[in-house]
C-alpha cells in the first residue's frame, strides 16, 4: 500500500488534526509576531489515509499554502471571517494548490473510496501551536453546523 510506504519513507508521525505529518523545513530567519517571535516560514508533509480520512476543523493565525503532491483528490472545507463556507478539491482537475488565510477555519477529508492524499503545507509566519485552535460546537457558523460537525473531535 502506497500510504504505508509514504509513512515509512518520509518518516511521518500521527498528527493531532488526524492523518500523518513531518516538518520538513523551519526558516532560520526570525519574524516578529503578536504571540512572540516565529520563524519566517515552516513546511510539512501531510498525509491523509483511508484509516485517517479527516483533518479536524481548526484555525491558525498564519497563512497556509497547501500543495497537492500525489494520491486521490482531497476536499478542503474552509470558513472565512464572514462565516462563508467553501469546499475546494485538490488533486482533481487543475486544482493543485490552496491558500487558507490566517484566521479562517479549515478542515480536510478524503472523499468516500479515496485511498490516500499527500500534500505539502507552507505556513507563514512559521507554525507554532500557540497560534493554533481546534473548533468546538460553539465555533460552527449557524448556517453550516450540520456540514461541519463531522470535523469536530
Amino acid at each position: 500500500m502506497r500510504d504505508r510506504e509514504l509513512i515509512e519513507s518520509l518518516g511521518l508521525e500521527p498528527h493531532p488534526e488526524g492523518g500523518y505529518f513531518r516538518r520538513i523545513y523551519t526558516s532560520p530567519h526570525p519574524h516578529p509576531h503578536p504571540g512572540g517571535e516565529r520563524p519566517t516560514a515552516t513546511s510539512i508533509y501531510y498525509l491523509m489515509t483511508a484509516e485517517q480520512p479527516c483533518g479536524r476543523l481548526h484555525r491558525n493565525r498564519s497563512d497556509i499554502l497547501h500543495f497537492f503532491l500525489e494520491g486521490d483528490p482531497v476536499e478542503y472545507h474552509t470558513v472565512d471571517r464572514e462565516g462563508r463556507l467553501r469546499v475546494r478539491v485538490l488533486g482533481g482537475g487543475d486544482e493543485r494548490h490552496l491558500l487558507v488565510p490566517g484566521g479562517w477555519w479549515k478542515a480536510s477529508r478524503l472523499p468516500d473510496g479515496a485511498r490516500y492524499a499527500l500534500v505539502a503545507e507552507v505556513v507563514t509566519p512559521g507554525f507554532d501551536f500557540a497560534d493554533h485552535e481546534f473548533a468546538v460546537e460553539a465555533d460552527l457558523p449557524a448556517g453550516h453546523r450540520d456540514a461541519l460537525r463531522q470535523f469536530l473531535a
